[in-house]
This record gives structure tokens, C-alpha cells and sequence, in this order.
């Protein structure tokens, strides 16, 4: 005989998940890196290094990742006002550089 399962621990309700993608902020410690492809010059060369070098602080650790040339930190400081960095959840950070979605 097998008791009874034990309760999910995800997080159902993320307060932040507007900005996995579906806002025009972008938190930079938890959103997949597609959600980069609504800013012309991220996708995919910048965003992957976003993603691949994280976790951050803040927006101006972005600028530290290293081998990050001067052109793609002026793509960068493009978008700067338009970046948050929340503390990384393990729900979302284990996807951020690839989650599976396929064209």
C-alpha cells in the first residue's frame, strides 16, 4: 500500500511572471531567452549571453559578462530602462536557455 502523494512545491502564482516575457520588461535572472525576440538586435547573439551569465544584481552587472564586445553593450544600454533583475527563482532560471520550444 502506497500513501498518499506529497503536495507540488512549484510556484503556481510567480508574482513576477509578467516579466518572464509578457510585459515590455524583461526580468534578466528569470526570462527564457526567447523573450529576448521582441528586441531587434538581442536574439539571438546577446540575449544567450544574457542568459548564459546570469545571475545578476542588477541591470549594470549586464555589462560585466564577459566577452561582451562595445557593439553588442550598446545594444545592451538600447534596452536598459527596459530590464529588472529579480531574485532567480529554480522554477524558471533551469529554462532560461532552453525550454524546449521549437519552431
Amino acid at each position: 500500500v502506497v500513501g498518499p502523494a506529497a503536495p507540488a512545491n512549484a510556484i503556481r502564482d510567480y508574482e513576477n511572471v509578467g516579466l518572464l516575457g509578457g510585459s515590455s520588461i524583461i526580468d534578466i535572472n528569470n526570462a527564457n531567452v526567447r523573450a529576448y525576440l521582441k528586441l531587434p538586435g538581442m536574439y539571438p547573439t546577446v540575449a544567450g549571453k544574457v542568459v548564459t551569465n546570469g545571475p545578476y544584481a542588477s541591470v549594470a552587472d549586464l555589462y560585466k559578462i564577459p566577452g561582451l564586445t562595445s557593439t553588442e553593450a550598446a545594444v545592451l544600454k538600447k534596452y536598459d530602462s527596459k530590464f529588472v533583475a529579480k531574485e532567480p527563482s529554480p522554477d524558471y532560471v533551469i529554462d532560461r536557455f532552453n525550454n524546449g520550444l521549437y519552431r
